[in-house]
């Protein structure tokens, strides 16, 4: 599983990662809470904002098994599901990775856990880079901190076996 921070790479590092490896990828922007579930409460949760119950079900119970499996993708662009499932075939490597990858509430899922890291100044010049000035502020303003106060409360980064930076 690859945790760590928002623009660090992690993205890039499980694609590079399937490249070099038989491996496929989960995606963890999959399962962005949906409209309905984001109560005051639950986003007050550090890691609230992702459905966790829904990955618990649909991916953590097939993640050893030789068959595929199917998981719902929720698309932030419409703010709904995605009309198709994105289908997940058996691999010797499935690579689990984003924020909350390592939420305490998966338990112990993963073989290694690889926190991605990246310096302030460096997370908001690829942000602003990759999404635009408009979206720089809702993550400066709301996504990171959201990133860091989970990152603190779960003490992911101490719990991981590498740190890539």
């Amino acid at each position: 599983a690859i945790d760590g921070r928002c623009a660090s790479g992690k993205s890039t590092a499980a694609a590079l990662l399937a490249e070099l490896f038989p491996a496929g990828i989960i995606h963890m922007d999959d399962f962005f809470l949906p409209g309905e579930l984001r109560t005051p409460e639950r986003l007050a949760e550090a890691g609230g904002n992702l459905h966790r119950e829904r990955f618990i079900t649909e991916v953590l119970p097939h993640l050893r098994g030789k068959k595929p499996f199917r998981h719902r993708v929720f698309d932030c662009s419409v703010f709904d599901y995605a009309k198709k499932p994105r289908k997940i075939k058996p691999q010797k490597l499935l690579i689990c990775e984003g924020s909350y990858a390592l939420h305490p509430d998966f338990g112990r899922y993963f073989d290694i856990a690889i926190f991605s890291d990246i310096s302030p100044e460096e997370q908001l010049r690829r942000i602003r880079e990759r999404d635009g000035e408009e979206m720089l502020t809702i993550f400066r303003d709301r996504w990171i901190p959201m990133e860091e106060r989970y990152f603190n409360e779960m003490d992911v980064r101490s719990r991981c076996d590498c740190v890539l930076s």
